[in-house]
């Protein structure tokens, strides 16, 4: 009789629009220094950003009871779509990580959820919103709104992407999601 919580490593996917956070946040999760495919932007800026993600990111969590997670980033700029079906294939979960500086987030939200649906009809999701701290006109209100819109149900919460703690909260929520859809289809 195993004692973890899953038998087998667990695949989670990280998504959303460069920038949000994916990168950090799965360095600040990862138990061992993580695989990263950056490379340098060329024709956008976003402040201080200087790299994005090509193909993907990918780190590993341990969980207490011995229980592993493989967490994936996708790639969020357009140009490298290709990719997002390769990297979220086998995934149980995705968090959807927005930027609530984005005047667009709402719409960055249906988007990254209809590609995910698309990709993995079957993934329970997350949504985690990043810079709420630096966004003044910042709500949750119209993420609730997207979400019912899209008849989507998910947790909805805040995320500072440099946090370790935060980013744990996420992948436990995520998990809550998943075992709960176990427990109802045991």
């Amino acid at each position: 009789m195993s004692t973890t919580m899953f038998e087998h490593p667990v695949k989670l996917v990280i998504a959303g629009n460069m920038g949000a956070g994916k990168t950090t946040a799965i360095c600040a999760i990862s138990d061992e220094p993580p695989v990263a495919t950056d490379v340098p932007i060329f024709g956008e800026t976003m402040g201080d950003k200087t790299t994005t993600t090509a193909a993907f990111d990918f780190g590993t969590v341990s969980l207490d009871d011995g229980s592993v997670l493989h967490v994936y980033g996708m790639p969020g700029q357009e140009h490298f779509d290709f990719m997002r079906p390769i990297v979220a294939a086998g995934a149980m979960g995705a968090i959807v990580l927005l930027d609530a500086t984005s005047p667009q987030m709402a719409d960055d939200c249906c988007r990254w959820l209809r590609c995910l649906k698309d990709i993995g009809p079957d993934l329970r999701f997350v949504v985690a919103v990043t810079k709420s701290d630096i966004a003044p006109d910042f709500s949750l209100r119209r993420i609730r709104q997207t979400l019912q819109d899209m008849q989507v149900r998910a947790p909805i919460l805040t995320c500072d992407a440099r946090v370790a703690e935060q980013c744990r909260q996420m992948l436990r929520t995520l998990l809550a999601e998943l075992l709960a859809r176990d427990a109802r289809a045991g």
